[in-house]
């Protein structure tokens, strides 16, 4: 668990400990290694949603024909696509998967995502940041609005309980 308070626009990996109290369908879960090598996986774009005090955490991807398949599907069918973007982080094309992305509290938070070339946290652009931001609210507000199939997971019920568990 980290000790200072997660910055809105970092990247972070999130605590087993979510997973183990909050269960549910369709999140994306931690993976610890993979053949034999230790890795945090997966990293996640936070948001700050100062309304409520919770975060939320988009997973990225290296696996950018798989989702740039994905998105063109939803582009041709709705003519637009504000579940999968792609930008750079660290200099690689990397998935942003909004179509993923669930709230967290401060305490979820294990790691922040830092360059240790030069030992300083990871960060988007900003014109990418931008249109990230706009792409999750919208995503936000219309699962707010019972609009169906735009997020995996049920966000809803798990934003329920951490604000729930705010309170107590």
């Amino acid at each position: 668990m980290m000790t200072e308070s997660p910055i809105s626009g970092c990247f972070y990996f999130i605590s087993d400990q979510f997973y183990n109290d909050l269960p549910a369908p369709y999140l994306m879960p931690n993976k610890s290694s993979v053949d034999g090598r230790q890795i945090n996986r997966p990293c996640f774009y936070a948001l700050e949603d100062t309304s409520t005090g919770l975060y939320w955490v988009i997973p990225i991807s290296s696996r950018i024909e798989k989702y740039q398949s994905m998105a063109e599907k939803k582009i041709k069918r709705y003519g637009r696509c504000d579940t999968i973007l792609f930008g750079e982080v660290l200099g690689h094309s990397s998935a942003f998967l909004i179509q993923n992305m669930f709230p967290v509290t401060a305490k979820y938070f294990e790691n922040l995502y830092v360059n240790h070339k030069d030992n300083v946290p990871v960060r988007v652009d900003g014109a990418f940041e931008a249109k990230l931001l706009k792409s999750a609210r919208r995503v936000i507000f219309l699962v707010h609005k019972n609009i169906k199939g735009l997020i995996f997971p049920d966000v809803l019920a798990i934003e329920k309980a951490l604000l729930a568990q705010m309170q107590s």
